[in-house]
Parts: structure tokens; sequence; C-alpha cells
């Protein structure tokens, strides 16, 4: 926590006494200029150097209570549309919680997790065990199956942090795609962490009587990883739970699909298939294999 200690919670300036260091409002309400500066963003070598994604806050002990968005439904509808009644399988299923309905709907669901304990967690839940799901490494994996649809939602595909990794995950998706089939790639866009003050934030995520949540984070714009730490205070103590991201552009996703064969079809900004803006936080993209053109061999010409 040394590297956060000065910077981010709340040193007082020297100059102005009367201020936080990361205070970004005046009196008045107007946006107000940090008054000390951060090396945090200079450093040389990775934050979170020794990162397990195994062990971040995403864990299978609480991930149910932490991750219920409110916009399962909408998913749920919108993936079951793309499958057409074919089976569909899921990168990362984690517990379960769009596979699951999913399933409810008609659909055959299979999935892919490296969590062998999210898997376990999937399967104690109701008709968890009729679903066929492998742990393993969701961007390299054989399968002997192809699908008529293949989604990884909720920035999950960003837990992939090279460029190499995520496009040798497009091409194993297309390698698994019936011809005429979707892949469908839910993320955050990486808009909102182009402004910060020295490219790091401190947020409030949650306030009670006897706890705090707090979302610390450092944003590299060259690799586009985004290092970020998850803080529970209370009078039991700290917890601290690590998860780092790689970010990338809608463009970026598209010419990583290109090279894989598929092609972009629809682009959303949520499960009701709102339209992308420009203030957009959410990004869903929708891409089709390309279904090969036949090859004729041309006659030979008579003499």
């Amino acid at each position: 926590m040394k590297r956060f200690s000065a910077k981010l919670f709340g040193k007082k300036s020297e100059k102005h006494p009367e201020k936080s260091a990361n205070q970004l409002f005046d009196r008045d309400g107007s946006h107000a200029r940090r008054r000390v500066k951060s090396t945090v963003g200079r450093q040389e070598r990775h934050p979170m150097e020794g990162y397990n994604p195994i062990d971040s806050y995403q864990t299978a002990e609480n991930y149910d209570q932490f991750h219920v968005r409110g916009d399962e439904q909408d998913t749920v509808n919108f993936l079951k549309e793309l499958a057409n009644g074919g089976s569909a399988l899921e990168l990362a299923i984690g517990t379960g919680r769009i596979a699951l309905p999913l399933f409810e709907c008609g659909i055959t669901v299979d999935g892919i997790d490296f969590s062998k304990a999210m898997v376990e967690k999937l399967k104690c839940k109701k008709n968890g065990n009729k679903l066929n799901v492998i742990v393993d490494d969701y961007k390299n994996v054989n399968i002997c199956k192809k699908y008529n649809l293949i989604y990884i939602v909720f920035n999950t595909l960003f837990n992939l942090l090279t460029q190499d990794e995520q496009i040798e995950c497009f091409e194993n998706v297309s390698n698994h795609l019936l011809e005429g089939g979707c892949f469908v790639v839910e993320g955050g866009m990486p808009t909102e962490f182009c402004n910060l003050p020295n490219n790091q934030y401190v947020r409030l995520e949650g306030l009670t009587m006897k706890k705090a949540y707090l979302d610390v984070a450092i944003y590299d714009p060259v690799s586009q990883i985004l290092d970020e730490t998850h803080i529970g205070l209370s009078s039991e103590g700290t917890r601290l739970g690590q998860i780092v991201t790689r970010y990338a552009w809608p463009s970026e996703l598209d010419l990583m699909a290109k090279i894989a064969g598929l092609k972009l079809v629809n682009r959303y900004s949520d499960w009701k298939k709102s339209p992308m803006k420009s203030n957009s936080s959410n990004c869903i993209s929708v891409y089709k294999k390309i279904i090969a053109q036949p090859v004729y061999a041309p006659e030979p010409s008579a003499r």
C-alpha cells in the first residue's frame, strides 16, 4: 500500500494546507487541479507484478453476492435470439450467472473457466450438473464441437493481458463456430480512463456504518492496462482484492475479428440493443463467422 499512501489518501498539500492532495472540487463546486504531483503512473515495473487472476477479487466465495447487475434477463434474451435454437458456448462461465438461465430457456450451453472453484459452485446450483463445463484456458482450449453462438461477457475478454492473447482468443473462437455462427463480446469502453488525473483514481464503491469499499486503480494508456485493487475497510481489518485488465477499443476488437475471419454485424451499448453513442460506457459487439465462398476452377479453354 506504500505507493498509494501520500498521493491517494489525503496528505495535506504544503501550498494549500486546507485542501487534501487529491481533492477534486473547490468549495464552490468547480473542478480543482491536483496540488501534488504523483509518480505512481511512472513506475518502471508493472504495479501488479506477480498478479494471479485465480487470486483476484472475483472469487467463487463472494462472486454471486457482488456481481448481480440487474441486466441478466436482458442478456439471456439477447443471446437466446442469436443462438436460434442451436448450441452455445460461454467463455469464462464462472458460477453460471448467464449460462444457467440461458439453459433454462432451452438452449444447450457448454462452458469454459480456468477457476475450478467457480465451476464447483456452478455445479452445486439447480441444473448446474446438466452443463458440460471444462476447466481450462478459454483463449486456446480445443473442443471437438462447433457452436451457433459463443459469447464472453462482463469485460472478461480483457482479462487476457496482451493483444496477442486477445487475438488468439478470437482465432480460437472462429475455429469453434459454425459458418454463420456469432461471437458476442461485452466490454467496457476505455474512454473513462483517458482523462484521469495522473492516470489514476480512487472511488468509493460502498459505505455503511461498519464498512467502506474503495476502488483504487492506475491506467497505462500505452499498454491499455488497468491495475486495480478493491479495498474493504472494517473494524475486522482490511481486505484487498486485485484485478488486472487490458482494455481494447471497439476498432481494435474489429481488427482482431477480421484477422480471425469474423465480421462485425451489430454493436450496442446494452443488452436491450440501445445504439452506441459517444458517451456510452459499455460496448456489446456481435461478430459473425464469414461463410466461405466456393472457389471454382476455370474450365480449360478448347483449342
